[in-house]
């Protein structure tokens, strides 16, 4: 049989390429869905999908869509389970999932201030091992796992971009440590990277081509996506908006830099302009009380949302998405610190209203399953090398 370059063998493999990249890049699609995002007519799409469900590398099943029966199709993975971690600068969660990404088991810990490495890696460990246990899973039973981080990755060393951003973690490649106690696959990116994921397959970004993702937070941070794809940026620190300096003679950031936009809107900030007026208080305080209608919150969150609103118009012209979803704790005041920014974005004659702006519909654990979706792609990789021959370029840049 010919299966060189232009081949029937060879174009069968293309197509099959096609096919499951489409599926890894959108989650499920129905085979309708597949033609469109292919380009292949749906006879074509039918014998592929058949042919790589019957290999165990995608899985079909019947369902209702615009209310007529289709098929929808998603990657399969043997029976497994996989873990996602998330790291934040005051927190960690774990959490166990099926194949289905169905979460089986989770838990949450604080963090005290400039957490350790070695430490907080140790108990992201001892959490996946004590999650395995409660539902009576052996270490062998671990697929993968995949992190979200509360800072920039560089897709070549899996170390954090740029230093400083979070104190006492440079030069730490938390998948290699993260393999070593755990004996799997990890696989780490930035936490608004991992939620624009989660958002993307299983939220408000679900087939929207080109978007962003924006997490305000104790700091402000976005992800970016373009043709379909998470624009990262030659060294992981494309959408770190909380980076862009909009004060000259502003503090200095944790960056380095002086007057970026965290330094303005970061929770620290935001609770010190409150500390005359109303003492100590927390950013989920602040929040409190500004849902309360205090009349010293309100416009914090406000004022800060203008400001925010301001970066993010910039790069919406610059990547011109056709919708941002708002995550992270600001993001929970729903329209008061949305309707700022929505007003912002309107004024510019270049936007105008083309940007729709929504909160994220993952809420809190949006970051955790995307981990969770890095795992499970990790995982039906593995699964797929072992089973097929159909090619697959993975790079450490890879996502849906």
């Amino acid at each position: 049989m010919t299966t060189g370059p232009g081949s029937q063998s060879s174009l069968r493999e293309a197509n099959a390429t096609r096919v499951l990249e489409a599926v890894r890049k959108y989650g499920q699609l129905t085979q309708v869905e597949l033609a469109a995002a292919t380009g292949l007519s749906q006879a074509s799409v039918s014998n592929i999908v058949k042919r790589l469900v019957k290999a165990e590398i995608l899985q079909a099943q019947n369902t209702i869509r615009s209310g007529r029966r289709a098929q929808s199709v998603s990657l399969a993975i043997h029976s497994g389970l996989i873990a996602g971690i998330q790291i934040g600068r005051r927190g960690l969660s774990v959490a166990l999932a099926d194949s289905a990404l169905e979460v089986k088991e989770r838990i949450s810990l604080r963090l005290p201030v400039d957490h350790r490495p070695d430490t907080t890696l140790d108990r992201a460990a001892i959490l996946v091992a004590e999650l395995l246990d409660r539902i009576g899973a052996k270490p062998d039973d671990l697929l993968s796992v995949g992190v979200a981080i509360s800072a920039p990755i560089d897709p070549q060393t899996g170390t954090i971009a740029v230093a400083g951003i979070l104190p006492g973690w440079d030069g730490v490649c938390v998948a290699e440590v993260l393999t070593r106690r755990l004996n799997r696959p990890v696989i780490v990116d930035n936490d608004a990277n991992a939620s624009l994921l989660a958002e993307s397959q299983l939220g408000g970004l679900r087939g929207v081509p080109n978007a962003m993702y924006l997490r305000a937070s104790y700091s402000t941070g976005a992800a970016i996506k373009i043709g379909g794809e998470l624009y990262r940026g030659a060294r992981g620190t494309a959408g770190e908006i909380g980076h862009v300096q909009i004060e000259p003679t502003g503090l200095i950031c944790t960056c380095g830099g002086r007057g970026c936009l965290n330094t303005v809107v970061g929770a620290e900030a935001l609770v010190d302009l409150l500390r005359l007026s109303r003492g100590d208080l927390s950013l989920s305080d602040m929040i409190a009380l500004a849902l309360n209608n205090d009349p010293g919150c309100r416009p914090v969150i406000t004022d800060a949302a203008t400001q925010v609103g301001g970066v993010l118009a910039d790069f919406a012209i610059m990547f011109e998405p056709s919708k941002i979803v708002v995550g992270g704790e600001l993001a929970t005041t729903g329209d008061m610190f949305l309707d700022p920014i929505r007003a912002v974005l309107a004024s510019r004659p270049l936007l105008g209203d083309s940007v729709e702006v929504e909160r994220a519909t993952l809420g809190s654990s949006e970051d955790l399953m995307g981990a969770l979706i890095l795992a499970h792609r990790e995982a039906h990789d593995v699964v797929t090398a072992e089973k097929t021959s159909v090619p697959h370029s993975k790079t450490a840049s890879e996502v849906a």
